[in-house]
């Protein structure tokens, strides 16, 4: 007898095999749309007089924004009390922390090409390792501290030696690579202080995700909206979107799928764990960078070719040589997997 259209839907969704397809198939799609959405946004003109988008702190409202809706509504809809689980106060460090970490992203783009900012991500050990210490009181062993060293390393050759063609929009010269440089140090430093102080609420409080990311994303929509009010951008950002129609489509598609790709990431450490999540995410940025080389026609020089190497084959290297989860593995996933909204993504 044939099996009914329910049964074997339950079947596929009882199915190992399928979960990890529909995971993969999620987390890397939603992560490879974000990653190219935000480049064009940032560095390809609008509209027939070569206009560029300069509002990133727009772009972090309207991530939030959506995050924070969807997020209020499935506490909604799981009769989850709304009450905070931790003092304001401390959502509103994470909050701070992670729009300064969004802000630098977006803006490392004006100066530096996605590929350079993808592989630079990397780098986001030495960081986590240094908030993991002073904040999380962690210990790390001497195998985490060589990883880390050699993806440094990776990237730091990556940076130092771009391709002759690789011109940012914005700027040019030494002095684009020494704000885009800045810019994604900062990045790094408020990136790792966002993932260690979420992993510490997580672990001091009986928190939800979902508790935790609704906070946090609402009072990032409020410092967020301030901003842009005492910079003065959000009518310039509003006129902007309104007189360039794609540019609009295109941020909504972009919060669009930051949201959608945070539920992939849940799910995936929830059935899989952070080991199986790290590899997809390294597998998840090597594609990017050849996508956005492919798309956006970044040239690659040939010592960056040998930093990537050095990166990949270390990640790769790492998440193989693992039999079990350590400190850094799991500061690393929730740095991909707890920001609210990220591809950061």
């Amino acid at each position: 007898m044939a099996e009914q259209p329910s049964q074997l839907m339950q079947r596929l969704k009882e199915n190992k095999l399928f979960k990890m397809v529909f995971a993969v198939a999620g987390i890397m799609s939603t992560l490879l749309v974000y990653g190219v959405l935000q480049e064009k946004i940032m560095r390809v003109p609008y509209g027939p007089n070569k206009e560029y988008f300069k509002y990133s702190l727009f772009l972090v409202f309207c991530n939030r924004i959506t995050t924070s809706a969807v997020s209020g509504g499935f506490l909604l809809a799981s009769k989850t009390v709304l009450d905070p689980v931790a003092p304001i106060y401390k959502y509103c460090v994470v909050s701070v922390s992670n729009i300064l970490t969004t802000t630098c992203q977006y803006e490392a783009l004006k100066y530096v090409s996605f590929p350079v900012q993808t592989l630079a991500k990397c780098a986001k050990m030495i960081p986590v390792m240094i908030w993991g210490t002073f904040i999380m009181q962690k210990k790390y062993t001497g195998r985490d501290y060589l990883f880390a060293f050699l993806v440094t390393l990776g990237c730091s050759i990556f940076i130092l030696f771009p391709a002759e063609g690789d011109i940012s929009p914005y700027s040019r010269g030494r002095e684009s690579t020494v704000w885009g440089v800045s810019l994604m140090l900062g990045y790094l430093g408020f990136d790792g202080f966002t993932s260690t102080f979420q992993d510490k609420l997580f672990k001091g409080y009986d928190m939800g995700i979902h508790n935790q990311i609704f906070y946090t994303t609402l009072c990032s929509c409020m410092i967020s909206f301030t901003g842009l009010l005492l910079q003065g951008n959000l009518p310039m950002a509003i006129d902007f979107v309104t007189r360039h129609n794609d540019c609009f489509i295109d941020i909504i598609i972009l919060s669009t799928v930051a949201t959608v790709s945070q539920f992939f990431i849940s799910y995936t450490i929830r059935n899989f764990g952070a080991l199986a999540f790290a590899t997809i995410m390294t597998t998840r940025q090597l594609v990017s960078i050849l996508l956005s080389c492919v798309w956006f026609a970044h040239p690659l020089s040939a010592e960056q070719l040998i930093g990537a190497v050095i990166v990949f084959g270390t990640l790769y290297s790492k998440s193989f040589l693992k039999s079990k989860p350590v400190p850094l593995s799991s500061e690393q996933t929730e740095n991909e997997a707890s920001a609210p909204a990220r591809a950061n993504t």
